[in-house]
């Protein structure tokens, strides 16, 4: 590591808050059914999925390799790319979380790595092979696959237990859900953690510390594994809620089925090196899972909002990515003016945050409160796609005509 320089380090410090983003973005995709069924306390569901996200950190590299030596052409790389792509990818996540937006902080990732490098050296420089097999497919055919799986596993749990007592078998299925949600976290380590190891990796190389080619250091996937698992140990309240409430209501045999689906089919990619978008495989186990019980509703509009928002990833992680790094490509200046700027634009959006907190004391109340939208820029640009805001109440049908009753605002 004595090869390392002031903006290598930058660019190493950045990726490790990418990976926390990530951690309290993505809490939902392991622990939003648990939760919201009441399977677990929330505290302590998020403290088990930090715990198993770090475990998942050591268990294979493959995504890793995928993100360092064939997304994008190593020789084209400078560490101001990859800052500049970093920038991209965490400002993504953050709106998206402010607004409590189920998207995909590997999307995010890969999104300003593309852009930044095509602002770099060009379209070129991009595998397009790479990003069709490994990136576009698999999130076209993740959600799907998870959401057909949980939808049949979810008749099968209702036909074996057709003939049981419903809270015997509900209680049954809530210890089932806690062993499958600690399936999903350790699913999620070996795919998500591994994304940072990747970037981190490949800045390594563009720096001539690592050879081209080379696998994560230790060091590289300890404190990767570190910083994904804090993140996921503060929870993401906000997407938490939207994903156990907005989407559709679970019951325990639901949430068992959307979860396990959801695990098999990361645990599958991972060990393939797809670059997997959890948030996808659990979104649409979830939406599986509801449409598996009889009676069972998905809030559709709530639904295609988030597909647009999937959609809208990619590209506006690469436009402000590709932006940031002709910024950068000004010299050391223009690498200090974006730092300022990921800094004051984080901040910004804490503070608007601030206005309506969620937190492990209020993420169930999802179909109460009032309709208080958090105001300002930030949300505007995304709230075409976006859920209704973490503050405003979420029911199967969300109208303006019908006002709700107001709930004392939290202390």
């Amino acid at each position: 590591m004595e090869h390392i320089t002031l903006l290598l380090a930058i660019v190493i410090v950045t990726a490790l808050v990418f990976d926390f983003t990530n951690g309290f973005h993505d809490t939902a995709n392991a622990m939003a059914t648990t939760i919201s069924t009441g399977a677990m306390k929330p505290k302590s569901a998020v403290a088990m999925s930090a715990v198993l996200n770090l475990v998942g950190a050591f268990l294979s590299v493959e995504v890793a390799k995928t993100i360092s030596s064939g997304l994008v052409d190593e020789s084209g790389i400078s560490p101001e790319v990859i800052f500049a792509a970093l920038v991209g990818a965490i400002l993504w996540n953050l709106l998206t979380w402010l607004v409590g937006l189920p998207s995909s902080s590997s999307h995010a990732l890969m999104g300003g790595l593309i852009g930044a490098t095509v602002a770099s050296a060009g379209f070129s420089a991009v595998n397009g092979g790479v990003v069709v097999t490994k990136v576009l497919i698999p999130a076209i055919a993740a959600p799907l696959v998870a959401g057909i799986g949980a939808m049949f596993a979810a008749k099968l749990t209702y036909r074996i237990g057709r003939n049981t007592d419903d809270k015997q078998t509900a209680k049954g299925y809530r210890a089932g859900q806690i062993a499958s949600a600690g399936l999903v976290s350790l699913a999620h380590g070996t795919n998500d953690a591994q994304k940072t190891m990747g970037i981190i990796t490949l800045a390594l190389v563009a720096g001539n510390v690592l050879s081209p080619g080379s696998n994560p250091p230790l060091w590289v996937i300890v404190s990767a594994g570190l910083a994904i698992a804090l993140g996921t140990y503060l929870g993401g309240w906000r997407i938490i809620r939207t994903m156990g409430k907005g989407l559709t209501d679970l019951q325990p045999q639901q949430g068992f089925a959307a979860q396990t689906s959801a695990a098999s089919v990361i645990l599958a990619s991972s060990n393939l090196g797809f670059s997997l978008s959890t948030t996808h495989s659990c979104s649409g186990a979830v939406m599986g899972a509801g449409l598996g019980r009889k009676g069972g509703v998905v809030r559709w509009s709530t639904a295609t909002r988030m597909f647009v928002a999937w959609g809208l990833t990619l590209p506006a992680a690469g436009l402000v990515a590709a932006f940031s790094e002709f910024v950068t490509k000004q010299g050391d200046w223009g690498v200090a003016v974006v730092a300022v700027f990921l800094v004051a634009s984080s901040l910004a959006i804490w503070i608007v945050s601030r206005r309506q907190v969620v937190d492990h004391t209020n993420v169930n109340e999802a179909e109460e409160g009032p309709a208080d939208e958090p105001a300002g820029v930030v949300t505007t640009a995304i709230a075409a796609v976006a859920p209704p805001p973490a503050g405003e109440a979420t029911s199967p049908v969300s109208t303006p005509a019908e006002p709700e009753p107001a709930r004392p605002a939290a202390v």
